[in-house]
């Protein structure tokens, strides 16, 4: 693009950010600093258009960006805005030593409320000390797994057993855990009671050794991080009512917890922030939603979790990105200094 192509390209998106509405020729010719007539600029946006930075949604509408021209613009042409001494203040999260729950969650309220978005935080999941494991069977090929940690609290979580599996392999895998895990948690058992039951050491029965393999597999696989949402409300605030179902989808896609952190965890790779415009992430690609994640930090200086905002892919970018940024750093100092975020 030339220069001319460039400016026009960047007051489409800048407009169509901040209004929501397509953008036409006389809306552009009327603004300050464009001294061209309508006629160029529709000259000019008939080629951005050709090369797949706009679109129209009506015949006789104005462009709106595509998500190639987004990225383009986030990428090249986006301006970042300053943060305010007071957005600084509201963003600024404070912790007793060691309590670094509170400051996740305080960030994860504060990031929703600056942004009028829903804000969402990975924060390593601390595992505490077993007293006993049980097993419970649901359906014939399904079990409830209930853990009963040493400081009281009781998690439920539902796992796939063998369809043949018998009452006495559930209370036999129970016993067996629970002997092993007794003042200990699963992470750091998990490989020593894999390795008994692969060696035969365990002395389990077939179906037994099974649900034992499965069940610490599946108990331990991807429960080292958990998520915090806040402001999901705010995402209806603003929906226009054409709107309405693609919120509907995506508050569906927030219920799949799990695929939420996969796809947080991608910002982890490296500094700064990342933003992930629709389609690019494949869990908010159908809802038609953008990203913008950070990685936080704690007192080793490791990355440990990641804080991001959700919302349409009309977010305001060039303040919310700083936002992102200055929270997750905001965060990593909380934690260097408090111990927090083990």
């Amino acid at each position: 693009m030339d220069a001319r192509a460039r400016d026009v390209f960047r007051r489409i998106v800048e407009t169509y950010l901040e209004t929501g509405e397509p953008v036409g020729s006389r809306t552009l010719s009327h603004g300050d600093g464009l001294d061209v007539s309508a006629a160029t600029i529709r000259n000019v946006m008939a080629d951005l258009t050709d090369m797949g930075l706009l679109f129209s949604p009506h015949v006789s509408a104005g462009r709106l960006p595509t998500e190639f021209g987004l990225r383009l613009f986030v990428d090249g042409l986006m301006q970042l805005g300053d943060l305010t001494d007071g957005e600084r203040r509201a963003l600024d999260v404070s912790a007793a030593p060691g309590d670094g729950d509170s400051v996740l969650e305080q960030a994860a309220a504060r990031l929703s409320g600056l942004t009028q978005t829903a804000s969402l935080v990975v924060a390593p999941k601390s595992e505490g000390q077993l007293r006993h494991v049980e097993f419970v069977a649901t359906s014939p090929a399904e079990a409830l797994a209930i853990l009963v940690y040493e400081d009281g609290r009781v998690e439920n979580r539902v796992m796939s057993t063998p369809a043949d599996l018998p009452p006495s392999s559930l209370i036999s895998a129970g016993n067996y855990l629970s002997a092993r895990l007794r003042g200990k948690s699963l992470g750091e058992m998990r490989e020593q009671i894999l390795g008994e039951v692969a060696s035969n050491e365990a002395e389990l029965d077939e179906l037994t050794s099974r649900l034992v393999r499965d069940g610490v597999a599946d108990l331990t696989e991807g429960e080292r991080s958990s998520l915090i949402v806040r402001g999901r409300g705010r995402l209806l605030d603003e929906a226009a009512e054409e709107d309405l179902e693609r919120v509907r989808m995506l508050f569906d896609d927030l219920e799949r917890k799990r695929d939420v952190i996969d796809v947080l965890n991608a910002a982890k790779g490296g500094e700064g922030v990342k933003v992930f415009i629709g389609s690019e992430n494949r869990l908010f690609s159908l809802s038609g939603s953008s990203v913008i994640a950070a990685p936080y930090r704690d007192q080793s200086n490791a990355i440990v979790g990641v804080l991001a905002v959700l919302g349409p892919t009309r977010l305001n970018y060039a303040r919310i990105v700083p936002i992102v940024n200055y929270s997750a750093d905001a965060v990593s100092r909380v934690l260097g200094r408090a111990g927090g975020g083990e």
